[in-house]
């Protein structure tokens, strides 16, 4: 009969901050994958190369965001 002590090496392993730190990868991809969308469909007037720094804007501000350096 257990008495509450247990091994912890019998438990899964599951590292919690690795998983955050995925699902924020994953969520700061899906974020520029939208914003480009957006900014294809929404500004057809601005060339190529100012859509890139528009871009590079954004993941900066999301970086800041997210804190993800």
């Amino acid at each position: 009969m257990s008495d509450g002590n247990y091994n912890k090496n019998l438990l899964p392993y599951r590292n919690y901050q690795s998983g955050v730190r995925a699902g924020r990868a994953q969520a700061k991809q899906l974020a520029l994958q939208a914003f480009s969308a957006w900014l294809d469909a929404e500004r057809t007037d601005l060339s190529a190369d100012e859509k890139e720094q528009t871009l590079v804007a954004f993941k900066h501000h999301l970086d800041a965001a997210l804190n993800i350096a």
